[in-house]
């Protein structure tokens, strides 16, 4: 695999081409201005496959989030999501059509019991609603029993533990029926156990069909969940493919640790 830094893209050493693409992105641009946040950026989410975002602080992982879900809308090219284009579309309508989000900040409802956070996410699985409460109520203590929250229904937000949060933030995107989950940092701070916890529940999810986008600082996770991994910098995407052969490249190394020499 080369080392220059006009990396070609990855072969990945598993076959994902019989995998749907649900989100597909096409020669991505933004610009703020007279800065190019992402360039010229292409890559396909695939059902059920676990893709980490990696690179240094600013490599525009995050931009890259914002226009999927309608936050940002692309300079030039397109995201198109099932086939359809969500160029303009505002993001509580992208959500909708089944795209989910987390944040670092976690963006609960402090004020709120842990059942009432999982409860606001629920708009958009109208087949549960139409089956009535008893239906609604079961999925709950479904997500919180896999979150091991269960027990901490009727406590507040504020209240849980910080590992607790991160659990309830998760919660909330299962709860939510959404096809594509997009996690920013979800296992940041969370202890060994919670850690395999957060592990075994995203390649559970995974295996039952639903497509994984994760921006991720932590080798652990990039190595332990990651079918595909996509390197970018500076807005580019200068690689993908499988954790193995992106974290041995010794070009996209000193790159992420900070040495470009």
């Amino acid at each position: 695999m080369s080392s220059t830094p006009s990396l070609a893209h990855i072969a990945d050493d598993r076959d994902h081409s019989s995998q749907q693409i649900l989100l597909q992105i096409r020669n991505v641009n933004k610009n703020f201005g007279g800065l190019q946040a992402i360039s010229d950026v292409s890559l396909d989410l695939q059902a059920g496959i676990i893709t980490t975002l990696v690179g240094p602080n600013g490599a525009g992982k995050t931009t890259l989030f914002n226009l999927i879900t309608g936050h940002l809308v692309p300079t030039s090219g397109t995201v198109h999501w099932l086939g359809k284009s969500l160029n303009g579309i505002e993001p509580w309508r992208i959500a909708r059509m089944g795209i989910a989000r987390t944040f670092q900040d976690l963006r609960l409802f402090n004020q709120m019991t842990v059942e009432e956070n999982v409860m606001t996410v629920m708009e958009r699985s109208s087949w549960l609603w139409q089956s009535g409460k008893n239906a609604i109520t079961k999925r709950v203590d479904e997500v919180l029993a896999e979150t091991g929250l269960f027990d901490k229904k009727t406590e507040r937000a504020v209240d849980l533990a910080y590992a607790e949060r991160k659990f309830l933030s998760m919660a909330r995107i299962m709860a939510s029926d959404a096809k594509l989950w997009l996690l920013d940092e979800p296992a940041s701070g969370l202890d060994p156990r919670s850690f395999e916890k957060f592990v075994a529940l995203l390649r559970d999810y995974a295996n039952r069909g639903v497509t994984i986008c994760i921006i991720e600082h932590n080798l652990d996770i990039v190595i332990q969940l990651s079918d595909r991994v996509a390197f970018l910098d500076q807005g580019k995407l200068l690689a993908q493919g499988s954790s193995q052969d992106i974290l041995k490249d010794p070009h996209l190394a000193a790159i992420y640790f900070g040495d470009h020499a």
